[in-house]
């Protein structure tokens, strides 16, 4: 890490200035940067390199994409509150609007890319959602689950496009999605900056190898994850090992049914779970469990189920 007198030398090229100020307000990815700065990405590169260097900024890989977010808050928090108050004393800002203007191009690129993923496979999405409840009954139950204390730091495991985030990230303390697809977390970006939560973390990580430490979540969510997972036991167990004392896991997926051709058709590898089969799960993972919730009206029946982390208990020094 450097210095404080060499990251004011880090600083003294405005280009690195700019980046900043632009990945204060969202992640963007070293293209959508070049893009906004208009300079080519080569040239970019090198200026986020002093700037990762530096521990300003951080860098995440996406299968062939680069995302770039600020770095940790302690780092560069005290540093935008000097950069505020100058600019409260001598305000300039020409390139300030000319790149705030660029950024929302960006931002609207990202947002058609996504209506166009959407459209594609909106038939698809319909067709499964008209075998079960409406959605929103589906998100009231989970509210209602969830309502029973704070949620604390939240994880969202396959967050796909960020609902769960864009639901109950604004209670959390933390909100953090995490997903498989780069694709499913560019549109995610997309749905959570119109949410008007562009600074919820999203990362992209496998639910049987999650990129996170042990017990560094309060609450962690599955919805309409474990159907696609060949070992959902396996999933469960990972997705355990992220609550500290007293978190909770909420599991929301399919009851058991027959529907064979949600497998050939949707990729579904499980038809659903019966309530012995996730409790056990559950069970195994070390948490207390129950069933919240049967959400029935449909072909398909919703189900809720929920494991806690026992409180560790204080030892008794004799």
């Amino acid at each position: 890490m450097l210095l404080p007198s060499e990251i004011f030398r880090t600083l003294a090229d405005p280009t690195r200035l700019r980046i900043l100020t632009l990945l204060r307000a969202m992640e963007l990815s070293v293209g959508e940067l070049a893009q906004v700065l208009g300079q080519s990405q080569p040239r970019v590169s090198r200026h986020v390199k002093i700037l990762i260097d530096g521990g300003l900024v951080e860098r995440r890989k996406e299968g062939s994409w680069v995302f770039l977010s600020l770095g940790a808050e302690e780092r560069v928090g005290p540093l935008f509150d000097l950069l505020d108050r100058w600019a409260g004393i001598d305000p300039d800002e020409g390139w300030a609007r000319a790149d705030a203007a660029r950024l929302a191009a960006v931002q609207a690129d990202r947002a058609a890319a996504a209506e166009r993923y959407f459209a594609a496979h909106a038939k698809d999405w319909d067709e499964i959602r008209s075998l079960h409840i409406a959605e929103s009954e589906v998100e009231a139950a989970i509210a209602r689950a969830l309502a029973e204390r704070p949620i604390g730091r939240l994880v969202d495991i396959g967050t796909g496009t960020g609902r769960m985030i864009a639901l109950f990230g604004p209670a959390a303390s933390q909100a953090l999605g995490v997903d498989r697809s780069p694709e499913m977390l560019r549109l995610a970006r997309v749905k959570l900056a119109e949410a008007g939560l562009p600074a919820a973390e999203l990362r992209q990580g496998d639910m049987y190898a999650l990129p996170l430490a042990e017990s560094s979540a309060d609450t962690v969510i599955l919805h309409q994850v474990l159907h696609f997972a060949q070992q959902p036991e396996t999933a469960v167990a990972e997705a355990a090992r992220l609550l500290a004392p007293g978190g909770r896991l909420l599991v929301v997926d399919f009851a058991a049914h027959e529907r064979e051709e949600l497998r050939t058709r949707d990729a579904h590898a499980r038809l659903g779970f019966s309530d012995e089969a996730m409790l056990r799960y559950l069970q195994n993972a070390g948490l207390d469990a129950r069933v919240i919730e049967h959400l029935e009206g449909g072909e398909l029946t919703v189900t809720i189920w929920a494991g806690e982390r026992p409180e560790a208990k204080l030892k008794v020094v004799a």
